[in-house]
């Protein structure tokens, strides 16, 4: 494997940053400030890592203005507005990119399927019947392509991905491995103590520069389609329910849950280990703090909490206990004590003003 390097001025070009120091000298790395060396690039992210940054070893450091005027200690910069935004941009410079072309020998792929001729399909990979797959999407090994299934240009399907109930997948979508999109959703119906399968007759719709964890399951809709807009962004172990609906931008950490037939608005973020409901809808711009359970709709922007906080462990009994005793009183009982508290404050407060 050939490890490319490039110039201070290169680097700077590409974030539309503005380079101080030696044009010429060259990194073939990106770093943290701690671990970084004479051949790495890092980047200061505030003013908090200012001390980690004085004493790093990085040959150039990615800075705003005001921090670059401090590290005296160093010569060569990249100035922008935003280094964190600026380091993203040039991850995708030194990634190691899987550039294959072609299809493996073991691969088995129906007559009727439509392969790019610049896509790559992997060793055992299984593509049905009158699928579709976009110029330059590379599909690792042992992946399947069910029935009906398109995948459109610059996909990556990992190994073990499961896509079937003829999904529809846009463009730069990356799939992380055992991740199943399309399976049956959980729906059934009561009727004499039995449940009873309904036949899940929708689909799934998958926007451009979406983005899917490993080992999430994402199931298809009832009669609708269960939908992710464009540039969703899924952690790994999250399963999305049938029919639910999730607006552009959205981000779900890991561990979360959304039941069937919910609808989350756009740039919303929730946080590890949510629990949301079903047949619920959440505005636009919301963020839901690690381990929310949200059983109502949510119709206004902001954040939201529900999960207790950590506490040390006899502080965490005695609020269990205090908890438990608020659940055993009326609700009716509380609202009279507390107006009797108040008429008590008003006596004093009354009796105090007469004596002045």
């Amino acid at each position: 494997m050939i490890q490319r390097s490039y110039t201070l001025k290169d680097l700077a070009s590409l974030v539309h940053g503005e380079w101080i120091g030696q044009p010429e000298t060259k990194v073939s790395g990106l770093s943290s400030l701690e671990q970084a060396t004479s051949q790495q690039i890092s980047f200061v992210n505030g003013d908090k890592y200012l001390e980690q940054a004085l004493a790093s070893k990085a040959a150039i450091l990615i800075v705003t203005r005001d921090l670059q005027a401090q590290l005296t200690t160093h010569q060569n910069f990249i100035v922008v507005e935003n280094p964190y935004l600026a380091f993203a941009m040039l991850t995708h410079v030194f990634e190691i990119k899987k550039s294959d072309v072609g299809i493996e020998s073991t691969a088995q792929i129906h007559p009727s399927a439509i392969i790019s001729d610049t896509a790559y399909i992997g060793h055992y990979v299984v593509i049905g019947e009158d699928c579709v797959i976009g110029d330059n999407t590379f599909i690792d090994s042992h992946a399947k392509i069910d029935d009906g299934v398109e995948i459109g240009k610059k996909c990556f399907i990992d190994s073990h991905v499961t896509i079937t109930g003829f999904a529809k997948l846009g463009h730069n979508v990356r799939v992380h491995a055992n991740t199943v999109i399309g399976s049956e959703g959980f729906g059934f119906a009561p009727y004499q103590g039995k449940w009873h399968r309904i036949a899940q007759l929708g689909s799934v719709k998958i926007g451009n520069n979406v983005r899917i964890g490993s080992n999430c399951s994402i199931d298809r809709g009832a009669l609708d389609d269960t939908i992710l807009e464009d540039g969703v962004i899924v952690d790994n172990l999250v399963q999305i329910a049938h029919n639910v609906h999730v607006g552009e931008n959205t981000a779900i950490a890991a561990k979360t849950g959304i039941a069937g037939s919910t609808t989350i608005g756009k740039n919303c973020i929730l946080a590890g280990a949510c629990g949301v409901a079903g047949h619920l809808k959440i505005a636009d711009n919301v963020t839901l703090t690690g381990m929310s359970m949200v059983t109502k709709s949510i119709f206004e922007s902001g954040t939201y909490s529900s999960g207790t906080g950590l506490f040390e462990s006899g502080q965490w009994r005695r609020t269990i206990v205090r908890l438990r005793q608020l659940a055993d009183v009326p609700l009716t009982q509380i609202v009279k004590q507390l107006d009797h508290i108040q008429t008590r404050i008003e006596s004093l407060e009354s009796t105090f003003n007469m004596r002045k």
